[in-house]
């Protein structure tokens, strides 16, 4: 091993002598080189950069993976360059349960199929949350990493050198203004019997003696400063880049919302689709109400428009013996539906519905129609009329008004 003592000597010193500067500045028993306004607004502008950049990171990652245990097991994996394993989403746990309890109840009661399919609109949910997270951590998440792990880095040991160089300069200043004092007060009472560095010849005066110093503090003052301006010209090259930073970042801020978008509307479509799936299964879950619970028989669009409201429902009136109900035996001819002579309201729609069968009316978000009810009819439905078409409307996506 290559133990270089007067190396070693050499750099404590340096640390000795840096940290007495320092010390000394923080006293106000010494004088600090400031740098221009700028360069500190530089550098202000880089500490904000990063500490925003560090909170909206982990902020993300909380938003991405609530679970904490989960990120830290994501975090050990990426230090210990592993390729993270494969986790289910919540989404599609949950849609595994409700296919095994369908499986279980009978994929063929009402129940069960509402399971399936409630179940298949939660897997694909927990699929475009997969897809989400990746997206938002290849193009958000990354490149702040890499700043805060790359640029931000070589930034920081920069302007550590940048600190020591100062330090250096301002001890060599300080040397310089003790040595010119000395001069002076030698040339203005000249005393041979004055301190001097040991194994020194005393071959000149005590103001010679001093000169000398003066001109090596010089000397060293002049290297220093060199030293110093091009440590400062490189670290405002970096801090300068800070810019072209916000940019790059801008960029994956842009992709991160696109991403989130896509992901909401994705999210958005399946739970329509399911909202119109269970709408027609409205009926079969009616018929068998006589054969299960009063509970049962409310069906799932029932409950939604319970929950909103702005959709009061429209009472139904009870069957009257020696009228065809039509809608009971579930077939519709929109020609053969007359309009009661009383009952009919105005409705908003509320959302675009896509019929799904020559039965129903198709719907457009914003669009007034007229709603009536008929008798024996599903309460989750109702006749809806504009102009010279007629058809069924489901009520969760309508606005009643009187």
């Amino acid at each position: 091993m290559d133990f270089n003592v007067k190396k070693l000597a050499s750099d404590a010193g340096v640390f000795f002598s840096r940290a007495v500067q320092f010390t000394e500045e923080k006293l106000g028993q010494a004088e600090k080189t400031e740098l221009d306004a700028h360069f500190e607004n530089l550098l202000a502008r880089a500490d904000c950069t990063k500490n925003w950049t560090e909170k909206i990171l982990r902020q993300t990652e909380v938003l991405l993976q609530p679970n904490p245990s989960a990120r830290v097991e994501e975090f050990l994996y990426e230090k210990l360059d592993r390729k993270v394993p494969s986790r289910v989403t919540n989404g599609e746990l949950l849609a595994q349960y409700m296919t095994e309890a369908a499986n279980d109840f009978g994929p063929g009661t009402p129940y069960g199929k509402t399971l399936i399919k409630v179940g298949e609109t939660q897997r694909r949910l927990g699929a475009a949350e997969r897809d989400f997270i990746h997206s938002a951590s290849i193009n958000f998440l990354t490149p702040l990493r890499n700043f805060l792990e790359g640029d931000w880095r070589t930034i920081s040991k920069e302007r550590r050198i940048l600190q020591n160089r100062r330090l250096d300069l301002d001890a060599c200043k300080a040397r310089l203004k003790k040595a010119k004092a000395a001069e002076a007060k030698a040339a203005a009472v000249p005393d041979f019997q004055e301190t001097r560095p040991r194994n020194y010849v005393l071959s000149a005066s005590a103001s010679a003696l001093w000169s000398d110093e003066v001109e090596k503090a010089e000397h060293e003052l002049r290297l220093t400063q060199t030293e110093f301006d091009r440590q400062a010209e490189v670290t405002r090259l970096l801090l300068e880049g800070i810019n072209s930073t916000h940019v790059n970042h801008l960029r994956c801020l842009h992709e991160f919302v696109e991403s989130q978008t896509n992901y909401y509307a994705q999210c958005y479509q399946y739970m329509l689709d399911l909202q119109k799936q269970l709408g027609r299964f409205s009926g079969t879950f009616v018929g068998n109400a006589e054969s299960t619970s009063p509970a049962a028989a409310t069906s799932p669009p029932a409950v939604a428009a319970a929950t909103v409201p702005a959709v009061p429902t429209i009472p139904v009136v009870p069957t009257i013996v020696g009228v065809p109900n039509t809608v009971a035996e579930g077939v519709l001819n929109p020609n053969e539906v007359k309009p009661p002579a009383s009952g009919t309201r105005k409705a908003r729609v509320l959302y675009d519905y896509e019929a799904a069968d020559s039965s129903e009316l198709a719907l457009l978000a914003d669009e007034m129609i007229t709603v009536y009810s008929l008798p024996g009819m599903d309460p989750d439905w109702l006749i809806g009329e504009r102009g010279n078409q007629k058809g069924k409307v489901p009520v969760t996506y309508l606005e009643l008004l009187s």
